[in-house]
């Protein structure tokens, strides 16, 4: 089962627009079950090629990067989403009003 989980992930990952971020809850919703997001983040820390599959477009339903982003942490996410264009708070939040993406 998990690696029919991981397999959704990395493909749901390769659907979100550059700029743009999701919430760990989408993508558990995307794979049938929104109760999955915690089981959502711990794959994340395992993603096997993170340069292919953007894990740092995925951040909690407040808009916080992962205090623990496996790779690098939080720091290493701001850098790669302000690459994206988008605006990260020194507390590291995003704004979902602005940023988040809505399939659909």
């Amino acid at each position: 089962m998990r690696d029919d989980l991981m397999q959704g992930i990395l493909e749901y990952l390769l659907t979100i627009p550059e700029g743009k971020v999701v919430t760990y809850k989408q993508v558990a919703e995307y794979l049938g079950n929104p109760g999955y997001a915690r089981i959502v983040g711990n794959l994340l820390h395992v993603n096997p090629d993170p340069e292919r599959y953007p894990c740092f477009q995925v951040v909690n339903h407040k808009g916080r990067l992962a205090p623990n982003f496996g790779f690098g942490g939080a720091e290493a996410q701001k850098i790669r989403l302000e690459r994206d264009g988008i605006r990260v708070s020194e507390d590291y939040y995003v704004d979902l009003e602005e940023y988040q993406w809505k399939e659909g």
